[in-house]
């Protein structure tokens, strides 16, 4: 069996493309309504927005490859690097090099993309790698670049990457092509969609292709949409990174990539939907401290923000009275006596009982509240 790049037509793609008008269409059309969305939030929402968007960004992309980083020092670091206020907190070497890729890559979305970048965002997520042979640069190693999965003692190659040897050249036709896709005419959702497959076929570097190159297909976005806001592709393929890695892996072997485009195409609508949800989040959560602002004691304004900061669901199954005490160091009687009040004031909603008590933002999404109140009971 050929691989793909041997194939004689390679890289010349081809995909039904009657079929991505109307994904085209409603990219544009959230688009807009994510900027217009924006207009209605304070500048200082709108860093919020930012610095959430991108940290949850460099936590999931890093997930996807089975990366777990500081949430906290992860968004410290990107606000150092926004010029925002911080909290202090140093961040490790990890947490640091994914903050610079995301910033850099929201700082230079209308950039044309470079080699010399892409060597920069190497370095960067590879920052206090010890382990590889080449850092900043393309891979050199003669042995083959394989993708390989199943037991240790029974291993499957599903792709096997152009030989070292031809990444140079590979690559320069990949930037090229890269940076004029769309002034030819191409839609941007295919552009994102070929501009990820493509840099993974090549998978150029000998460590962190999948998240440079989703960090590609979200600058191709951005370049369409003509705004820097980040997509949030990385997070809604880390909901189900099963189905993006089966994904590509359908896509490996021919160069008709409709169905990867179609599954690509949704992941973006997706992301797009998640960051007009998390636009409204941060009006609600404004108009939570508009409300009950002067009603809260300052250990109840400590959880609230605490809450607030762990996004649209709050805590994982919910705030509980065991978190309340965590966060503020009271007693369990003035614990009580807290939350109480702020469920009589409507700050807090309360489900459950006993041991299963749990708590949530009034205007929690109530989908998910039954789904982990469902799951506590399971506890």
């Amino acid at each position: 069996m050929k691989w793909i790049w041997e194939q004689n037509d390679w890289p010349r793609f081809a995909f039904d493309a009657a079929r991505f008008h109307s994904f085209e269409r409603a990219f544009h059309r959230n688009a807009g309504l994510i900027i217009g969305s924006m207009t209605a939030i304070s500048a200082d929402d709108v860093d919020e927005l930012r610095v959430t968007l991108l940290s949850s960004e460099a936590l999931d992309t890093s997930m996807i490859e089975g990366e777990v980083l500081d949430r906290d020092s992860v968004q410290s670091s990107i606000r150092k690097q926004l010029g925002l206020q911080t909290d202090g907190k140093r961040a490790g070497p990890r947490e640091t090099g994914a903050s610079q890729m995301m910033v850099d890559l929201y700082r230079s979305y209308a950039e044309a993309l470079t080699e010399e970048r892409l060597f920069s965002w190497h370095r960067m997520i590879m920052n206090g790698r010890v382990d590889l042979e080449e850092i900043g640069s393309y891979r050199t190693h003669v042995e083959p670049m394989q993708i390989v999965s199943g037991r240790l003692d029974m291993p499957k190659v599903f792709y096997e990457a152009p030989p070292s040897s031809r990444i140079p050249d590979e690559m320069k036709t990949y930037v090229g092509w890269f940076n004029h896709a769309q002034e030819e005419g191409m839609p941007t959702v295919i552009h994102a969609g070929i501009a990820h497959l493509y840099f993974e076929l090549i998978h150029p570097f000998e460590d962190g292709n999948g998240r440079i190159g989703r960090a590609i297909a979200e600058k191709a976005l951005a370049i369409g949409a003509r705004q820097s806001l980040i997509t949030s592709l990385s997070t809604t393929i880390e909901r189900d990174k099963k189905a993006y890695y089966h994904a590509l892996e359908q896509a490996n072997s021919s160069l008709n990539i409709t169905e990867w485009l179609v599954y690509f195409c949704e992941k973006i609508l997706e992301a797009q939907v998640h960051v007009q949800k998390m636009i409204a989040f941060i009006v609600e959560k404004a108009r939570y401290f508009e409300k009950y602002d002067e009603q809260l004691n300052d250990r109840q304004k400590k959880v609230a923000l605490r809450l607030f900061r762990e996004g649209r669901g709050g805590f994982k199954g919910g705030l509980s009275a065991e978190n309340y005490l965590r966060i503020t160091g009271t007693s369990r009687a003035t614990a009580t006596r807290d939350l109480s009040e702020m469920v009589e004031l409507g700050a807090l909603k309360k489900t459950g009982k006993l041991r299963h008590t749990r708590y949530y933002p009034p205007f929690f999404d109530q989908k998910h509240q039954a789904e982990t109140a469902k799951a506590n009971k399971r506890l």
